[in-house]
C-alpha cells in the first residue's frame, strides 16, 4: 500500500489508470478517504481509470483512513493543500486535472489560489460551502462525528484542540467557500466545471454563485443525483469536460 512522507506527515493513497494525471479528492468531510468514494454518487477511480492517470488519497486525521499528521490550527485548509500538491511533487506531477466531492469544494478553491499554474481545470461535484442558515452546520457536525474518533485513535489530540481546528477551519472563516473571497473566483482563469447539490451541507445557491463568479465556469444539469441516467449524464460531462482541458501534448 503506498504512502507519501514528509516528515510527520503519513498520506495514504492508491492511483489507477494512465495518461494525464486527474487528482480526486473524496468527500465526507474530514472524514474524507479512497474506501469513502463506493459511497459517493460515482467513483472516479473506476468511471475514468481508461481516460486518466487516477490519483486519490485519505484525507490526513480522517479517522477511518490511514494518513496520519499534526493538526495544524492556525493553517487547517493549507495544511491540507501541503498534503494534496505534495503527493503530486512526490509522484513527479507538476501540471494535472482535479476533480471532488463535498469538502473538495473549498479544498479546491485553496488549491488554486496557492498553485493556478499547476491546476489545468476543476470539476467540483456537490461542493460544500456556508450556509448563513445554519452558521455551525459544519462545526457542529464534527465536533460530533470526527472530533471523538479521532481523539480515541490519536490520545495525544485532544476534544479542545478539535475545537481550537474547526473554529479556525470554519467558524472564523463563516462565509462563501471559506477558503477563497469572491473577488479571487471573479479574476480565476482556470476553467471550473460545478454540479451543484442541495443538502444543508452543500448549498445550491453558493455552487451557482461560484458558476456566476468564475469567468471561465460551466454547470451540469441539476439536479444530477436523483437518478442513474442524470448521475451517467454528469459523468459524461465531467469526462468532455476535462478530457477537453487536458493538454494538447498529452492526447498526442
Amino acid at each position: 500500500m503506498p504512502f507519501y512522507e514528509r516528515g510527520d506527515t503519513r498520506i495514504y493513497y492508491e492511483e489507477v489508470g494512465s495518461g494525464f494525471p486527474l487528482m480526486v479528492i473524496p468527500g465526507g468531510g474530514l472524514n474524507s478517504t479512497v474506501q469513502g468514494l463506493s459511497s459517493h454518487p460515482f467513483n472516479p477511480l473506476e468511471t475514468y481509470k481508461d481516460d486518466f492517470r487516477v490519483i486519490a488519497a485519505d484525507l490526513r486525521n480522517a479517522p477511518p483512513g490511514q494518513s496520519t499528521g499534526p493538526l495544524e490550527i492556525d493553517r487547517p485548509w493549507d495544511a491540507y493543500s501541503d498534503d494534496q500538491l505534495g503527493l503530486m511533487d512526490h509522484l513527479g506531477i507538476d501540471k494535472f486535472l482535479v476533480l471532488g466531492f463535498c469538502i473538495a469544494g473549498p479544498m479546491i478553491h485553496n488549491l488554486l489560489s496557492r498553485a493556478s499554474d499547476r491546476i489545468v481545470a476543476a470539476a467540483m461535484m456537490q461542493p460544500s460551502g456556508f450556509r448563513p442558515e445554519i452558521p455551525d452546520l459544519f462545526y457542529q457536525n464534527n465536533i460530533t462525528g470526527w472530533g471523538p474518533p479521532l481523539c480515541e485513535k490519536r490520545p495525544e489530540i485532544t476534544m479542545e484542540m478539535v475545537h481550537d481546528f474547526l473554529t479556525s477551519m470554519y467558524t472564523n472563516r463563516a462565509d462563501f467557500v471559506f477558503t477563497v473571497t469572491r473577488d479571487f473566483v471573479r479574476n480565476l482563469q482556470t476553467p471550473l466545471l460545478i454540479a451543484p447539490d442541495d443538502v444543508p451541507a452543500h448549498p445550491y445557491a453558493v455552487a451557482m454563485e461560484v458558476a456566476s463568479l468564475a469567468p471561465n465556469s460551466e454547470v451540469t444539469i441539476y439536479p444530477w443525483k436523483d437518478t442513474q441516467e442524470h448521475i451517467d449524464q454528469a459523468v459524461a460531462h465531467a469526462r468532455r469536460f476535462l478530457k477537453t482541458h487536458e493538454p494538447v501534448a498529452a492526447k498526442a
